[in-house]
């Protein structure tokens, strides 16, 4: 198997490493229509979770995406539910100018959120564009992070509006969801040269030699696992970490390192920093 270590022999055997927690930055919650979800309900995601080593999961709401207002509400139901296990990420619409202020004092007022989640692509709104300003704003005052959708090619959440943000907040811990999928090279130079920027591996980590030039380009330190589950199962992603050419401690810093640094979660029995692999 490529870049076989102990993690992979022990993934392999058991589906989980007990000393490799693992925390998945990039999640969402409840059906979606015309897709069937067979494990979308919460106690199917908790078994989710049990079952593949993830001791965190960050998640928004697919409502959110479409309606923020009832969907941020379910997912702050439902991490307050599961306080030890999920955290929310707080979705915000820029078709809706309006109610940012709005949305803001309801951030506000929330435990169990860890930050903002932006779909450019999917609101048609680019990264760049003022109507997200409020936030951002918001978001550095208070050093949060953001995670966005990234996707190949210019104009709305490219690298180049990536880039454009991360010069502006320097504060923002922006998470590059799907790694800038398609323009790897590019991605990860960004988040080379920029402190707070970080690559989110959803479906990106399935594209062979993905993972490498990320590696090559940016560091294991500046990339995060993420699964957008409940579109993809975690084993997946966790497989195309350990069959990848990297080290142990890499694959530990993607894994969950990197995040609970980031998010300052508590993780149990997780492996030593220096430990050999």
């Amino acid at each position: 198997m490529i870049g076989e270590g102990r993690l992979t022999r022990e993934f392999v055997a058991y589906g989980r490493v007990d000393d490799c927690p693992v925390i998945d930055t990039h999640a969402h919650y409840g059906p979606y229509q015309a897709i069937h979800f067979p494990r979308h309900r919460p106690e199917r995601v908790m078994d989710t979770l049990d079952r593949c080593g993830v001791r965190w999961m960050l998640t928004s709401g697919h409502v959110a995406l479409v309606d923020p207002r009832r969907g941020n509400a379910e997912i702050a139901e439902l991490v307050a539910q599961y306080p030890d296990r999920l955290r929310g990420w707080w979705v915000i619409n820029p078709n809706y100018p309006e109610r940012t202020e709005e949305e803001l004092d309801a951030f506000e007022a929330q435990s169990g959120f860890v930050g903002f989640k932006f779909h450019p692509n999917g609101h048609g709104t680019p990264l760049t564009d003022d109507r997200y300003g409020p936030v951002l704003e918001y978001a550095n005052a208070h050093a949060l992070p953001v995670l966005s959708h990234t996707w190949k090619g210019a104009g709305m959440a490219s690298y180049r509006e990536v880039a454009i943000v991360a010069d502006k907040y320097p504060e923002v811990r922006l998470l590059m969801g799907h790694a800038g999928y398609g323009d790897w090279v590019e991605s990860s130079k960004v988040a080379r040269d920029h402190e707070h920027v970080y690559l989110e591996l959803t479906a990106a980590y399935s594209v062979r030699g993905a993972l490498e030039i990320m590696i090559e380009h940016a560091g294991s330190r500046k990339i995060t696992f993420g699964t957008d589950h409940p579109w993809f199962d975690p084993h997946y992603g966790i497989g195309c970490i350990l069959s990848a050419y990297m080290t142990d401690q890499d694959r530990r810093n993607i894994l969950y390192r990197n995040a609970q640094a980031l998010f300052g979660l508590p993780l149990e029995g997780a492996g030593a920093e220096g430990e050999a692999t």
